[in-house]
């Protein structure tokens, strides 16, 4: 779907350049956005390789159990079918601690874990049905509350902002906004006992 929506944009977008003859403008913003989208890609590199191998430390290190432990009372009451010592549930806090340290595409990696652990320990489910507690991993992972917005701070500085740390409070209210709307709209349509 994501392809015909960003086909359908280019496709707009060339049509108006033609008939504002716009299309030298339209080619040379084409050009330097591609060489602006490498260098953000090089500068964002080094930030999620230092996330990811901190993260895998913490696993590997047992402090990825530790943050399970620490965050199992909170999140034993959004996923009460999952076994607070199975793989699932440590998963589901390593992905929670890279989503509080704000480390964006670090964390998708432990989130892809996550659910395929959450689908393994489910396995009574039947194929493609979405659980209650996949529902909750899937918002408390999208919408996720960051304490500090690493990723974010990092595009600012890369892109010459000079104030990046503005963006921390209005970050924290929309995340909280918008995550407890969501597990409220999972506990409407995902009532005790029942499976879609």
């Amino acid at each position: 779907m994501m392809n015909y929506i960003w086909a359908g944009m280019i496709i707009i977008s060339i049509i108006c350049a033609v008939f504002q003859n716009n299309t030298s403008q339209l080619s040379s913003s084409i050009l330097s956005s591609a060489g602006e989208a490498v260098e953000l890609v090089i500068s964002m590199t080094g930030a999620v390789c230092l996330w990811s191998g901190i993260m895998e430390i913490a696993e590997k290190s047992g402090a990825a159990k530790a943050a399970a432990k620490l965050l199992s009372p909170v999140l034993s009451k959004l996923f009460p079918n999952l076994d607070k010592n199975g793989k699932a549930f440590t998963a589901i806090c390593s992905n929670v601690t890279a989503n509080l340290l704000g480390l964006g595409n670090a964390a998708t990696p432990l989130g892809i874990k996550a659910m395929q652990e959450i689908v393994k320990e489910e396995s009574a489910v039947p194929p493609h049905t979405a659980t209650k507690s996949t529902a909750a991993f899937m918002i408390l992972n999208t919408a996720s509350f960051q304490l500090m917005p690493t990723m974010i701070i990092s595009v600012l500085l890369s892109a010459g902002c000079s104030r990046p740390n503005d963006i921390i409070v209005p970050i924290w209210i929309s995340s909280i906004v918008g995550l407890s709307a969501a597990l409220c709209a999972v506990n409407i349509f995902y009532p005790k006992k029942r499976k879609l």
